[in-house]
């Protein structure tokens, strides 16, 4: 994947000098610094609370190239803290709304957006290309398989992470002796130390705050200016105005991620999704038998991305990626087809088909995950 043409400017343009006026006087920025913010790319993954005040900062300073990387759809409750999206946004993607609210702020700056969940299967192809990643998910298994995907590719991390008035910012993965996530927590905190999705609580200037400062070390880390938060991190109590700054310490043996596959499961493990839904399974050899034996009576789901599916996918099967399986137009697809068909879901090695079958079961729509996916399937076809 090739998205960002590597283009690198030496000028502003009448618009930018104008536009950048206040940065044009500062001594670290000036005009040199500015056209370093405009050669420079950001990939900001969630467009949630943290992602809303990071955009629109980014935006404004003239970052050249925004990325955006989620799949959710915009919701009233969002609004409260998620400022880069408006009530007349509500039901739309969020990359969507997020892409219209800042090339509005800013139009000289190029967006780039996926509509997709991060994971271990994209998430190096997403993130190759971009300078910085600014972490602003919302859960463990996320932010482990970002900081992992970082370190292989050797890209800085910002990392950001709030809950009710706290709010902590630090850089990870600077410099080659530079700490990671694993040197902060080596494990992700057990689920019942987490609050749940349904109890978690935010107060909206927090996420502000934090996705602020992490925009203000993006900034001193492409100007090399300042002090960065490489090896420290900050930590606010905004309810009591408390501040305090840690230092980390690098361990070589958190830097030795060189496959994420190995694990798959942990990041699957640790993210906040409805785990307890129960699912019907089936392995290969049985739904190959099914397969074999009535299969205009199956519908048979791929929830891979479409350039997976493009490579590779079995006969008769639909291409729905995981992240769509909400929209309006398909779950009305296969609730219709599912009234005369089997439905069975499938991806490359069945994790996200077990995810799939869980969402379809949240609409009352039955089905069954195949084991060990297209990989395992693909194998016994062709015996």
């Amino acid at each position: 994947m090739t998205i960002l043409k590597d283009i690198k400017f030496n000028f502003l343009n009448a618009d930018e000098q104008e536009r950048y006026q206040k940065h044009l006087t500062l001594k670290e920025i000036g005009n040199e610094g500015q056209i370093k913010l405009k050669n420079s790319s950001v990939l900001c993954i969630g467009a949630g609370g943290l992602g809303s005040s990071v955009l629109i900062y980014l935006a404004a300073a003239g970052i050249g190239k925004i990325g955006i990387v989620d799949n959710d759809h915009v919701e009233k409750s969002n609004l409260q803290r998620q400022i880069v999206h408006e009530t007349n946004a509500i039901g739309n993607l969020k990359i969507v709304s997020a892409k219209k609210r800042i090339k509005g702020l800013n139009p000289n700056i190029e967006v780039f957006t996926f509509d997709t969940r991060i994971n271990s299967e994209n998430v190096l192809e997403i993130i190759q290309e971009f300078d910085i990643i600014c972490d602003c998910s919302d859960n463990f298994g996320t932010r482990y398989l970002i900081n992992d995907a970082c370190l292989i590719l050797n890209k800085p991390l910002v990392f950001g992470s709030v809950q009710g008035f706290e709010g902590q910012v630090s850089v990870f993965n600077l410099y080659q002796n530079s700490p990671n996530l694993r040197d902060l927590l080596p494990e992700s905190p057990s689920k019942n130390a987490i609050p749940s999705c349904a109890e978690y609580g935010v107060v909206g200037v927090s996420t502000g705050l934090i996705g602020m400062l992490q925009v203000n070390e993006i900034i001193k880390i492409i100007l090399k200016k300042g002090e960065i938060l490489d090896g420290k991190i900050l930590i606010f109590d905004l309810l009591n105005n408390n501040m305090k700054k840690l230092h980390l310490k690098s361990d070589p043996i958190n830097k030795k991620i060189q496959n994420l596959s190995k694990f798959e499961d942990f990041y699957e493990d640790n993210e906040c999704s409805e785990k307890n839904i129960a699912i019907e399974r089936i392995n290969a050899s049985e739904f190959n038998s099914l397969y074999k034996l009535k299969p205009n009576e199956i519908l048979l789901i791929d929830v891979r991305e479409h350039q997976e599916f493009t490579n590779y996918a079995i006969d008769g099967s639909v291409c729905i990626p995981l992240s769509h399986l909400n929209r309006e137009a398909d779950l009305k697809f296969i609730q219709q087809e599912s009234l005369s068909k089997e439905v069975f879901t499938i991806c490359k090695s069945g994790k996200r088909s077990e995810e799939a079958s869980r969402i379809l079961s949240k609409f009352k729509i039955q089905s069954r995950s195949i084991e060990g996916g297209i990989e395992k399937v693909r194998k016994i076809l062709c015996n």
